[in-house]
């Protein structure tokens, strides 16, 4: 029978990952997560916070992939429907639903909302592919898992660099 972790310990846990992540300690890691059906990958390093989707505070006069503002502890975060900014379906804000705190290792304050997290993913679990040429260069990178199942990996960089990512104005 599997050990059963609560979500405190898992969130304090990823915390610590996280953070080692941050300061180059630590295995190399990336976190999964679902977002419209389809499977992300973000570095540890690059990926920030993950916190429960909370409520929004809409802004008028923006992208409708542009959900609203979050305030975290007091700072104020950007949150697009991931999904939906690659032109998928809206994701429904349930209790699987989080918000994916990305910007704050480049001075941005920013946030993607997902439809669920898939957990802590090894490197060395999955088989490089041939870039999607479909795909902007945030995107394009593409890997395997010992399932089959393929998965996108997200440079974070260059999603906050994509202007029209920050361009949320109608």
């Amino acid at each position: 029978m599997a050990r059963k972790t609560s979500l405190r310990d898992f969130q304090e846990y990823l915390a610590i990952r996280l953070s080692n992540a941050a300061r180059g300690q630590g295995a190399s890691s990336w976190l999964g997560v679902e977002a419209g059906g389809g499977l992300w990958l973000v570095d540890l390093s690059d990926g920030g916070e993950i916190v429960q989707a909370s409520l929004l505070a809409p802004v008028p006069l923006t992208q409708p992939w542009f959900v609203g503002l979050a305030n975290i502890r007091g700072n104020l975060h950007a949150v697009s429907d991931f999904s939906q900014f690659r032109g998928g379906p809206p994701i429904i804000q349930n209790a699987n639903a989080r918000l994916l705190l990305i910007g704050a290792k480049h001075g941005v304050n920013a946030a993607l909302l997902v439809s669920r997290m898939l957990g802590l993913k090894k490197p060395e679990d999955f088989t490089a592919e041939s870039p999607d040429p479909g795909m902007p260069a945030w995107g394009g990178q593409r890997f395997a898992d010992t399932q089959g199942r393929i998965w996108h990996k997200l440079s974070v960089r260059e999603l906050l660099a994509d202007q029209d990512f920050m361009n949320i104005g109608v």
